[in-house]
């Protein structure tokens, strides 16, 4: 939905509006993060510029477990209207101070529990990571890539499986190698231990989930491609980085916001409402920058990769990506990288033949596909 078509729908609904609206955002990193934080943080800025009846504050580094206390201040001392929490960890304490004010209005990052005074909403990579991991299976010579991740939640699970998925698509040899973190989601010295033991271990890829630009800097200095994350990353390392997941989460707020002030979403309505927005609504975005999908450095080696592709006959992994990008920007989302058939790296048939896995699915996702290798914490039996 493009910004003017917002604006109209907000001016709309003004004379049932309220003059002003007032919203924190709470984070759980430091907005110089450059990653998670660092973009839901330029969301934010466009947003309270681009609207003139919203006021916003943030707070930043906030722990998990402290965020009830942090919603307390914002709004008994700075007296705001909405409450957006952007971490998975902070979705107890939000439900929890939701139900301590329902007067308020709260906006839940990547969670699953609701409230009358309290929605969820994500913009999810899933479609992305598996267009990168196609990419990494072209590109990987040792068909070992590696990938640094943070804590083991169901999303980084899910976006593990996709990237995983891509790379066995166009390189069944292909496997990737996890390293946990379990530290912080903002952890530049753990990331950059953890990619130099997959470097020596073989591995000549990187991908990750961590909220710096470390790995693909710890990747450029071993001259091997990588994988940026959820902010551009080309200039951190314009030699290595291939592509990457981009986000857009002034799209989810430019809708959320101008709908409180037309007064279609209230406290008493939003226990169903759950954003899930993907290509198709441009909340997500491939690139290793803004407009560039794909660094000019690699295109020649993607499309020297030339595979027998079973849905579009023979093609090189550049025109696979934008083929698959095309398909999974339908608004009819006609291709999924979770169409089955698909087995978990135990030999189990997770996802029939002509079937999906379903939203929730996805969003309580725990196993691991085949190709996955290293540790899997959760992994059913």
């Amino acid at each position: 939905m493009c910004l003017v078509l917002i604006l109209g729908f907000a001016i709309l609904g003004v004379a049932s509006a309220q003059e002003k609206i007032k919203a924190a955002f709470i984070y759980v990193g430091p907005i110089g993060d450059y990653g998670w934080s660092y973009a839901h943080e330029q969301a934010r800025q466009i947003v309270d510029e681009a609207y003139p009846w919203l006021e916003t504050i943030y707070v930043e580094n906030v722990p998990e477990g402290e965020v009830e206390g942090v919603i307390d201040r914002v709004i008994n001392q700075e007296k705001v209207d909405v409450v957006v929490t952007t971490s998975f960890g902070f979705m107890d304490g939000t439900l929890n101070a939701a139900l301590r004010y329902p007067d308020r209005i709260f906006f839940h990052c990547s969670g699953f529990k609701r409230a009358p005074n309290m929605a969820t909403y994500m913009a999810d990579f899933h479609q992305i990571y598996y267009l990168n991991g196609i990419m990494a299976g072209a590109l990987t010579k040792s068909n070992k890539i590696g990938y640094v991740a943070t804590f083991p939640i169901p999303e980084l699970k899910r976006h593990i499986n996709a990237f995983t998925l891509g790379a066995r698509r166009v390189n069944p040899d292909a496997k990737v190698f996890v390293r946990w973190l379990q530290s912080a989601w903002y952890d530049p010295t753990g990331a950059k231990e953890a990619a130099e033991s997959l470097i020596a271990e073989g591995v000549d890829v990187l991908a990750f989930t961590e909220d710096s630009p470390t790995v693909v800097q710890v990747a450029q200095e071993h001259g091997l491609p990588s994988f940026g994350h959820y902010s551009p990353m080309l200039n951190f390392a314009k030699e290595s980085v291939v592509s990457g997941q981009l986000v857009h989460w002034e799209a989810i707020y430019f809708d959320f916001f101008a709908k409180i002030y037309a007064g279609y979403y209230n406290n008493k309505n939003l226990e169903n409402v759950d954003y899930w927005w993907l290509l198709r609504e441009k909340a997500v975005e491939l690139g290793a920058d803004f407009g560039v999908p794909v660094n000019p450095v690699f295109e020649e080696r993607l499309k020297n990769f030339v595979v027998n592709d079973p849905m579009y006959g023979e093609v090189n992994a550049l025109e696979l990506v934008e083929l698959l990008e095309k398909a999974m920007s339908d608004p009819e989302y006609v291709f999924s990288p979770f169409n089955g058939p698909i087995y978990d790296r135990k030999g189990n048939l997770r996802v029939r033949e002509g079937e999906r896995l379903s939203l929730e699915e996805l969003l309580t996702i725990e196993w691991a596909v085949e190709g996955v290798e290293g540790s899997w914490p959760g992994e059913p039996e």
